[in-house]
């Protein structure tokens, strides 16, 4: 198979969707790999680098699209790409569908198969694709947040461990999958007093038994965060629904209630952020403030720290996307049930139904093709 992997245009986006090592593997097996000249130097990886392990490199974004049967990215395609993708074309990358219906009907128009990173799913519900980033951002969400609190950056000027004689910040974490359970590793980490809510009693039970001492775990629900809010200094939204919009768990109604300087780093943004107020930021310009909240709200936080986060994703990625290059999509997603999940659009059809519903699309069963 020929595979392309072109640079990512997203602002301030330095990963890539293929680290040399991986292309070497790719080669080995005697596939085709092509990268967009420059593609990895944000992530430390030059052209050279990829041309040892066996990789070509092409001109510009408009030759590797132009030349490759799967397209393998990081983040959604946006605008300057739709029409570089071909009719039949594999894309696969994080899509988000579900949070911006442009993207989902230009790859409508396309024809082309869209298997999405953030939908691949394991027989436990786990979301493999998801994970590495997850937890990088997991992490970041806690680093950046404990920055944002301090008074230059807008903050209240709480330290989160606090010192002797002095409370530690609170931090209240809005969810306990992947996300949530490295925010609360962070901040517990730190010293803070850290809050985790969930509706799942079973995630609650885990995370009560790994989790340090200055770790709560309480069930969800709008009481309990209109409560919390009230004394919490930072705030990280967690919360996932796979391939749909994540629900608003804090409304704009809701901010009045914070103390002025209170930080929320919204994490769910790639799926539409379970704060209402939440809108997406770039690391160039990441903070806005609302009703005297500062919000944090970086759709791209793992680029922040490309090389950790290239390596993640690739460590990831690479077995399914050597299946789809062995044996082609259909019968790699015939032969993987978990990787089937991953298909979004397919040929000018919607077949994952979070992302039908999120825009009253018609939804086709993905057995039309697999």
């Amino acid at each position: 198979m020929i595979i392309g992997v072109p640079k990512e245009i997203k602002t301030n986006e330095n990963r890539v969707a293929l680290t040399p090592a991986g292309a070497f593997e790719l080669v080995k097996r005697g596939h085709t790999v092509y990268i967009q000249s420059t593609a990895g130097n944000g992530s430390g990886f030059s052209d050279n680098d990829y041309v040892e392990a066996g990789a070509n490199i092409k001109p510009d974004i408009e030759s590797t699209y132009a030349i490759a049967e799967m397209i393998m990215k990081v983040k959604e395609p946006i605008e300057k790409e739709y029409s570089l993708i071909k009719k039949d074309q594999l894309v696969f990358t994080y899509f988000h569908f579900a949070s911006y219906e442009p993207l989902t009907n230009a790859m409508i128009k396309s024809g082309a198969v869209c298997l999405a990173y953030e939908t691949v799913e394991l027989p436990d519900r786990s979301l493999p694709l998801l994970v590495p980033m997850s937890e990088v951002a997991g992490r970041m969400a806690v680093q950046e947040g404990a920055k944002y609190l301090e008074k230059p950056s807008g903050g209240r000027g709480v330290l989160l461990g606090g010192v002797p004689g002095v409370p530690p910040g609170k931090v209240l974490i809005l969810g306990g999958g992947i996300v949530g359970t490295q925010s609360a590793k962070m901040a517990a980490g730190l010293g803070a007093n850290v809050t985790i809510l969930d509706i799942n009693l079973t995630r609650l039970r885990y995370l009560a038994d790994v989790m340090p001492a200055n770790v709560t775990t309480l069930y969800s629900n709008e009481y309990t965060i209109r409560r919390l809010i009230k004394n919490h200094d930072l705030i990280v939204g967690a919360v996932l629904i796979p391939g749909a919009k994540a629900p608003n768990l804090i409304t704009k109604e809701m901010l009045k209630d914070m103390r002025p300087g209170t930080v929320l780093v919204d994490v769910a943004v790639d799926q539409g952020g379970c704060i209402e107020t939440t809108k997406p930021t770039t690391h160039t310009d990441p903070t806005y403030v609302i009703d005297g909240v500062l919000h944090y709200c970086v759709a791209n936080m793992p680029g922040a720290v490309p090389y950790t986060s290239t390596n993640a994703l690739t460590n990831a990625t690479l077995p399914y996307a050597v299946q789809l290059a062995d044996k082609g999509w259909k019968q790699a997603c015939k032969d993987d049930e978990s990787l089937k999940l991953g298909l979004n659009v397919v040929k000018g059809d919607v077949v994952y139904k979070g992302v039908a519903d999120a825009f009253n699309l018609p939804f086709v069963d993905v057995t039309k093709y697999v």
